[in-house]
């Protein structure tokens, strides 16, 4: 009779019925009292109802009477670490990885390790998972992702040559955002993108209504970033400056709400402002689809808290890419990508299932309203006075060793010179200094700047001489905050978005010159500046076109991307299938 019950009770789980699976498990445990499968069984059941700390009361009773039961502590460890209860994760796989060195054990582990910010610690465990299974793509990503987020660059093109070719040959599925900083082909994106999303459950394409009595556009904006966040930033006034009379502009928050001035300030930029985080995509999709949503524009992209199972159901007849994620995301239900002809030329447009939308002049919108603040003292921000500084202020996963080759190239041609970059933790710096060291530069011309509120962080490109910028993944919003503030920067194009992006905020403030087509035309431009005198020359001329430079004409954007949105709208009123298409550039 037990085992009956307990029969019944999964096949009711596996039914999606867990209110009756749970009754079923819990007659059975009162005829076993403390057996522990049945009440594995039954904080499975509960988990499946959402109820995790409940289950995992049930989970501590198995491992206190089995510790041998190591698939309940696994499971354990899983519940934990949804619940953020990280140490209790932790303790949970190091008690199974003492009794079996399983793959995906270590794998969790690194996992928990690393939101604990034990990031070395995390590598290892990293690194025993592929070890174990080296034909698991999941495990082969996060190793390479960890080593360059650590700059542990021993082994490092090995392993990352040896992930594209996985991904390249199909069936390796990994969140596409990691390959963004590798040098990898634009086919390689568009196929880890496509396996990656093909486990999101689709719906089919709502028609466009016909609005009778709907005299304005509603465009809705989809992200978690409506907060003190790089996107926020760059954004805000694009939301405020959209044409009241032709649109209404709607935002749906997905992510935290801080209470910081910029979250402030984005509330009181939309006509509607929806707070959504936490709820499920079917929730989401309703409130977006009752609110008669024309076009929605996704801002996230693959990128994290991401809400791609939102558009997977499909909540307007029109869905948009933009802004928040350097590449194609793979999926059909993502209609269009706002991009310009420098990001992503026609060539492009094979390796992307969205329709490719080119403004006239840089993809990247710009708030006027970011402050301008005068530069520090340089002693006060540890840099020494008289020095050429050098700065690089992109995270510490951009940064690879090729390019690192050419800034100590450039270090060693100015003696002068220091580099000044964004301070991660002690092991990265570490790691960084000791590169410093074997191509002959002394450690101590590396400077490290701490993390920043953005008034103090923008001070300090106005004390640095030249930015320097990464590739294959390029500066973003780091890039423009560098042109806003004055500070010249050098790039170097690559083939792909995100390796475009700096080309592309050059071109639209006017400055094409220190576009470089490879790493050694990269050097020479670098090289000639830091020689001759053009630097003051640049800046003078940044900051004297910063108020004129269409990178930062912001009300000129937004024409534009309005543009965009209506001619998407017209295709859709028509019966039209989407398609790319550039948008002309508005008078004046």
């Amino acid at each position: 009779m037990p085992d009956d019950l307990a029969e019944l009770a999964v096949t009711l789980m596996r039914l999606g019925r867990p209110v009756e699976a749970e009754v079923a498990c819990r007659r059975a445990m009162k005829a076993q009292p403390g057996q522990a499968d049945l009440l594995f069984l039954l904080a499975r059941i509960l988990a499946g109802q959402g109820k995790d700390a409940v289950a995992l009361r049930e989970l501590e009773k198995v491992m206190a009477r089995r510790p041998d039961f190591l698939e309940a502590a696994g499971f354990a460890g899983t519940l934990y670490e949804n619940l953020g209860q990280l140490a209790k994760a932790e303790r949970c796989y190091r008690h199974i990885l003492v009794r079996q060195p399983v793959p995906h054990i270590w794998f969790n582990l690194g996992n928990a390790l690393r939101r604990q910010d034990k990031q070395a610690e995390a590598l290892e465990c990293y690194a025993r998972a592929h070890l174990l299974a080296p034909g698991d793509a999941t495990f082969l990503s996060a190793l390479v992702a960890r080593k360059q987020a650590l700059c542990d660059w021993d082994g490092l093109d090995h392993l990352a040559a040896l992930l594209v070719e996985r991904v390249a040959k199909g069936g390796a599925q990994m969140q596409p955002l990691r390959l963004l900083a590798l040098d990898c082909p634009e086919a390689v994106h568009l196929r880890a993108a496509r396996e990656w999303g093909a486990r999101l459950k689709a719906a089919p394409p709502r028609p466009p209504s016909p609005r009778p009595d709907k005299p304005r556009l509603a465009i809705g904006y989809l992200s978690a970033d409506f907060h003190s966040h790089a996107t926020a930033y760059l954004a805000a006034e694009l939301f405020e400056l959209h044409d009241r009379s032709r649109f209404e502009i709607v935002a749906y928050s997905v992510g935290p709400d801080d209470g910081s001035p910029i979250r402030r300030r984005l509330e009181a930029g939309f006509d509607r402002f929806h707070q959504l985080a936490g709820q499920p995509a079917a929730a989401i999709t309703d409130h977006i689809a009752a609110d008669g949503i024309d076009i929605l524009v996704d801002l996230k992209g693959w990128t994290r808290d991401a809400r791609p199972d939102v558009l997977a159901l499909r909540p307007a007849p029109i869905q948009v890419a933009y802004l928040g994620y350097p590449g194609t995301m793979g999926v059909a239900c993502v209609d269009y990508v706002i991009a310009d002809p420098v990001v992503l030329p026609l060539a492009s447009q094979p390796h992307y299932t969205e329709r490719i939308v080119q403004l006239p002049d840089c993809y990247q919108v710009n708030d006027r309203q970011r402050p301008r603040p005068p530069a520090p003292d340089r002693a006060s921000l540890g840099l020494p006075e008289g020095a050429t500084v050098l700065a690089c202020f992109n995270a510490a996963y951009k940064i690879t060793p090729k390019v690192f080759a050419v800034w100590m190239r450039l270090l060693a041609a100015t003696p002068a010179a220091v580099l000044w970059l964004l301070a991660d933790e002690p092991v990265v710096e570490a790691a960084l200094r000791r590169a410093a060291g074997g191509h002959g530069i002394a450690p101590e011309r590396l400077i490290f700047a701490p993390h920043q509120p953005l008034e103090r962080h923008l001070a300090r490109y106005a004390a640095a001489d030249l930015f320097l910028d990464t590739l294959p993944y390029n500066a973003h919003t780091t890039g423009s905050d560098a042109l806003w503030m004055g500070c010249p920067l050098v790039t170097c194009r690559g083939d792909s978005f995100a390796a475009r992006v700096g080309a592309s905020l050059l071109r639209a403030v006017g400055l094409p010159s220190l576009i470089a087509e490879n790493l050694e035309q990269y050097h020479d431009i670098a090289l000639g500046l830091l020689q001759g005198d053009g630097l003051g020359c640049l800046r003078s001329q940044l900051e004297a076109s910063r108020d004129t430079a269409r990178l930062f004409d912001t009300p000129r954007f937004t024409r534009h991307l309005e543009a965009a949105y209506e001619t998407m709208w017209g295709r859709a009123r028509a019966g039209e299938a989407p398609a790319g298409f550039a948008v002309a550039p508005v008078e004046g």
